[in-house]
């Protein structure tokens, strides 16, 4: 199959750990890299955000990066691209009459807008993944959400005019049913890892004798760490780790000052983006991993941390609903009391880090590798270019489950 994905900030190039960079500029590289393993020729369309990349970058053997001319050649935050987009669209719509893909595959809400618009002249059948939700970001974020206004309209005209939506866990799917788009053009494939990368074999990163808990991901409010902190101050002699970000991100200003304000800055360590290599030995290092978003559409960061054996603790929302259940410990978001009560458990229990340890690296394993989610994503597209979606619709309650 032609395939075309379409992630119009989230470049699979990308360094991770920006502001707008994270978990799915990973996805988006992992599934082109696994859908060509099965023989696809790959186009992943992204917004050209510097004016000295080239316009045409081959990821790897099957897959191509192409950078699109959409608004200036420099870095736009994401949620003010919208003005954009159409230049965006035209674009893809001139290319697709020289290379009509077999299917089209958007990431993200803008990018959505812009497949559908393109695809309609060519006939080309739209697969949509959302990746977050306005509907969530704004029932949680209030008026700290930067959306735009029309955002939740327009998902919910996507989630109504696609062949198929692709959701990332079950809660997600309760989300879309909400928001008007019909069950039957709804299917779950869950985000997936790197087993090669992520494993319980290989080296730790240095550490001293003191407990510790790694929370890792991008610095924004809305992934929790503050409450981390807080839950802090019930596990004397603990350390937390907290990767992602920069030093200068106003979070992980914040972030510190928060440790300092409950004398914990000893005990608190902002070290910043890691190398996504250096991330396995990171995750070794660690007696638990934490993760208590407010909200989160997946979460790969657990999935990984599961993967290389490393017990994990998470917040009972979104996708970790679907992964931790069963194989870690859930917590309600925002209880630092809560989660301190789960961390002293664990870290006070070798049989249930060890028992917790095993259950989250078998279920990575058997449910999340990427040859696995790649198989599963090629029969959506399947599904949507032979016209038959009932196929996709069986999917919805098995798929989480495997």
């Amino acid at each position: 199959m032609r395939i075309a994905l379409v992630s119009e900030h989230a470049n699979p190039l990308a360094a991770i750990g920006g502001v707008d960079a994270g978990g799915q500029n990973v996805h988006v590289a992992a599934l082109a890299a696994a859908l060509a393993d099965r023989g696809h020729e790959i186009v992943v369309y992204t917004r050209r955000d510097h004016p000295a990349v080239p316009a045409r970058v081959p990821l790897r053997p099957g897959v191509t990066v192409e950078h699109v001319p959409a608004g200036p050649a420099a870095h736009v935050p994401k949620d003010e691209l919208p003005p954009y987009m159409p230049a965006f669209a035209e674009h893809l719509r001139r290319r697709w009459r020289r290379w009509r893909p077999d299917v089209a595959h958007a990431h993200f809400w803008m990018s959505g807008q812009v497949a559908l618009e393109a695809a309609r002249p060519h006939g080309v059948p739209v697969v949509q993944t959302f990746h977050a939700l306005g509907t969530v970001k704004r029932r949680w974020q209030g008026t700290a959400d930067t959306s735009p206004p029309q955002r939740v309209t327009v998902e919910t005209g996507i989630g109504r005019t696609a062949q198929m939506t692709v959701a990332t866990c079950t809660d997600e799917v309760n989300e879309l049913v909400a928001m008007g788009v019909p069950a039957e053009k709804i299917t779950v494939v869950p985000c997936g890892v790197d087993l090669e990368l992520f494993h319980p074999d290989g080296p730790a990163a240095p550490r001293g004798a003191r407990p510790r808990i790694l929370s890792i991901g991008r610095m924004v409010p809305r992934k929790g760490v503050g409450t981390v902190i807080e839950a802090l101050r019930g596990l004397p002699g603990a350390e937390l780790v907290v990767a992602g970000g920069s030093p200068d991100d106003e979070e992980t200003k914040r972030l510190r000052d928060l440790a300092a304000a409950h004398g914990l800055a000893d005990r608190v360590h902002v070290i910043g983006s890691v190398g996504r290599a250096d991330v396995p030995a990171l995750m070794r290092s660690a007696d638990a991993m934490v993760s208590v978003p407010w909200y989160e559409p997946f979460g790969i960061a657990v999935v990984e941390a599961m993967a290389c054996g490393v017990p994990v603790v998470a917040s009972a929302v979104g996708g970790h609903l679907d992964t931790v259940a069963g194989c870690g410990m859930l917590v309600p978001p925002r209880r630092p009391r809560a989660l301190a009560r789960a961390l002293r458990d664990l870290l006070d229990r070798p049989d249930l880090r060890a028992g917790l340890a095993l259950a989250g690296e078998r279920r990575a394993r058997s449910q999340y590798g990427w040859p696995r989610i790649a198989e599963r994503t090629e029969a959506v597209y399947l599904d949507v270019i032979t016209g038959h979606p009932s196929r996709g619709r069986n999917r919805i309650a098995a798929a989480a489950g495997g």
